[in-house]
């Protein structure tokens, strides 16, 4: 036995929370124009204040097989096409959870929780 290479192979193994998972999304939701809060009380200014707990009561996340499914509850300015903030929302969110966790994002189910009536200045 001489100077020989061993080839070893380290495999990761990272397990990511649900709640993880759905604070990503969360956050990634609110960043959609449009999107005034989470469910229907849970805006980016209060966020921080109320915490991320709250946040996490409009984000339902099923992971199976490292594939993702969610649905979102969020709050839409009153006037914005509700269709198409909804396929922001989608987009947005999949793309932050692939991004940031590796996973595969297969169903992001939007519901709309509200409509903000209040316009801001």
């Amino acid at each position: 036995m001489g100077n020989e290479l061993m080839d070893v192979r380290c495999e990761r193994h990272v397990k990511i929370a649900n709640d993880v998972v759905g604070k990503i999304a969360a956050i990634a939701a609110l960043e959609v124009d449009g999107v005034s809060a989470m469910g229907n009380n849970i805006t980016t200014e209060i966020m921080g204040k109320v915490g991320m707990k709250n946040l996490m009561k409009n984000v339902k996340v099923d992971i199976i097989g490292g594939r993702v499914n969610l649905v979102i509850a969020v709050t839409v300015d009153y006037g914005v096409n509700i269709p198409g903030i909804s396929g922001q929302v989608q987009t947005r969110v999949k793309q932050a959870i692939e991004n940031m966790t590796g996973l595969e994002v297969g169903d992001v189910n939007v519901r709309i929780a509200g409509i903000n009536l209040v316009k801001e200045n």
